[in-house]
């Protein structure tokens, strides 16, 4: 018996590659920690780049577009009203809609959202263009303006959605995340500063016709200097074109660097699923994690009003403030300053936490919107304002993206077969912020028309300049302060987060040293 035992043991012995006989004899050995994955500064630079186009587009479309329907186009301010409103709001309702089509993807060659940016890119830029072109039929300008917007705020969500996604796959460890996340805020941030250089000063350039009646009024007649007026209106739709066609190349190029210089890595666990969680399901289980829920919350109020300033910015300098020539030069100023400020509260956040920089990052702004809410119109001051309220804006850039990692570590940990819901996590947090902008945007615009706005005219009524400074001060004052107190309802601090972050790396060893003892036994069989 026992002679048959070691012939059997023998014959099987030949058939086996002698290193798999030695490892198996050799004791079993304590696995080594996984080294830690370092994304190169090229690689970060190159994913940042990538969130240039959309800050760009954004800024000029954000800062300019009101200003041009209303005095470059002449379009109506209650046909202006709609298509500001319907754009935001069709841009909204597109985020989650790209985000299930994308959930839908499966990985290619290329990865599963690398392909999103690379073929939308090029219809995302022709659509930009056509926003600032003025049609020769004065009927169908509203429809044109529409049609063109909406379908650039699609394309453009066809790569914002996918990029926005691409920060949870890019690495998986934490620590490199965060650093990429503030290589793309400064990077975004000085998107913004470009947009507003390239769009403002171009457009700046141009000297932008206002009419007004021998009172002094402003009306728009036809009066001795329409020819004049007529010429200098189409050299400011020229300069518009400039403008866009410049931002348009900006955008081509950022595309290509992000598309070669970075490469889309999966999970160790996320291989393991058998099958892909459903769209509606993965949606029901997002918006039922608390920690979510509030941070988009807090957000909201604190995104919307920015984007109060942001839309109606440049008609409170031209008309409240008297600053016609100036705006597009204040707006460079706040840019610039938040563009410098950002690795300053990048340090902050790692020093000492996130909620603590949200609270004093954007509540920095209130005492400055009360001091332009109650000063008289001066330069200087307005200047020194401008570069104050930077140092708020740049912490409203970074930190809903920093923080946004965070909570879907949390949901993995609390969800860990659930796998492909991060497109959700972003696609849902930049719905709710662009529908809430677009209702913004919307009354504010109709608010302009019922206080009685006279298109292209050199100075506008009382009420009206009343009405700019109630949306540039007082009610983002309002909506800051809402924000910051469902911020205290946040639940994920420094401490969870650290917490989490081990946790996570438990996790990931476990589906890891899993992965390779399957693959082995897997090689093992083929071999006998």
């Amino acid at each position: 018996m026992a002679k048959g035992e070691g012939s059997e043991s023998g014959s099987a012995a030949g058939l086996l590659p002698t290193g798999i006989l030695q490892a198996a004899e050799r004791p079993a050995q304590v696995k080594e920690p996984k080294k830690k994955q370092q994304l190169s500064i090229c690689n970060k630079l190159c994913y940042a780049v990538g969130g240039a186009p959309y800050q760009v587009t954004g800024c000029a479309l954000g800062f300019f577009l009101q200003i041009y329907l209303l005095d470059v186009a002449q379009v109506d301010p209650f046909s202006a009203s709609i298509i500001l409103f319907v754009g935001r709001a069709w841009d909204a309702f597109t985020d989650p809609l790209v985000g299930f089509c994308i959930s839908k993807s499966s990985w290619t060659r290329l990865g599963r959202l690398m392909p999103w940016i690379i073929f939308s890119t090029p219809l995302a830029v022709i659509a930009y263009f056509l926003i600032w072109f003025v049609p020769d039929f004065p009927q169908g300008q509203a429809l044109w303006y529409l049609l063109f917007y909406c379908l650039f705020e699609t394309l453009v969500t066809c790569f914002h959605v996918p990029y926005s996604a691409l920060t949870m796959f890019i690495s998986t460890e934490q620590s490199e995340r965060d650093s990429a996340t503030a290589y793309r805020m400064t990077v975004e941030v000085l998107g913004t500063v470009l947009g507003t250089a390239i769009q403002g000063q171009i457009v700046g350039q141009a000297d932008t016709p206002c009419l007004q009646d021998s009172n002094g009024s402003a009306l728009a007649s036809e009066g001795t200097n329409h020819t004049q007026s007529a010429t200098s209106l189409k050299e400011t739709q020229n300069a518009y074109l400039l403008a866009a066609g410049v931002i348009a190349s900006i955008y081509v190029v950022c595309a290509v660097i992000l598309t070669l210089g970075v490469r889309e890595q999966r999970e160790p666990y996320e291989t393991q699923q058998a099958e892909p969680m459903s769209f509606f399901r993965g949606l029901r289980l997002v918006m039922s994690h608390g920690p979510y829920v509030k941070l988009i919350a807090g957000f909201l109020f604190t995104s919307l009003a920015f984007m109060l300033v942001e839309g109606n910015f440049a008609l409170f300098c031209t008309y409240t403030l008297g600053f016609r020539n100036e705006f597009q030069n204040l707006l460079l100023a706040i840019m610039l300053s938040a563009t410098f400020t950002i690795p300053i509260w990048q340090w902050f956040l790692t020093r000492f936490g996130k909620k603590t920089a949200v609270y004093i990052g954007i509540s920095s702004a209130v005492p400055f919107l009360i001091l332009v809410a109650f000063m008289e119109s001066n330069l200087v001051i307005t200047y020194v304002v401008a570069v104050a309220a930077g140092i708020s804006v740049a912490a409203a850039f970074l930190l809903p993206w920093s923080m946004l990692p965070d909570v879907i570590d949390d949901f993995h940990l609390k969800q860990p077969q659930s796998h492909g819901t991060e497109p959700i996590f972003f696609s849902f947090y930049v719905f709710f912020t662009k529908f809430a902008s677009g209702v913004s945007l919307g009354i504010s615009t109709l608010s302009l028309d019922f206080a009685g706005y006279q298109t292209r005219g050199c100075s506008q009524p009382a009420r009206v300049k009343f009405t700019l400074k109630m949306l540039v001060t007082i009610a983002p004052i309002v909506l800051i302060l809402l924000g910051l107190l469902l911020f205290k309802l946040y639940p994920i601090d420094e401490e969870k987060r650290r917490q989490n972050k081990k946790d996570l790396q438990a996790l990931r060893e476990e589906a890891s040293s899993s992965g390779c003892s399957d693959t082995d036994s897997t090689e093992l069989a083929r071999i006998l």
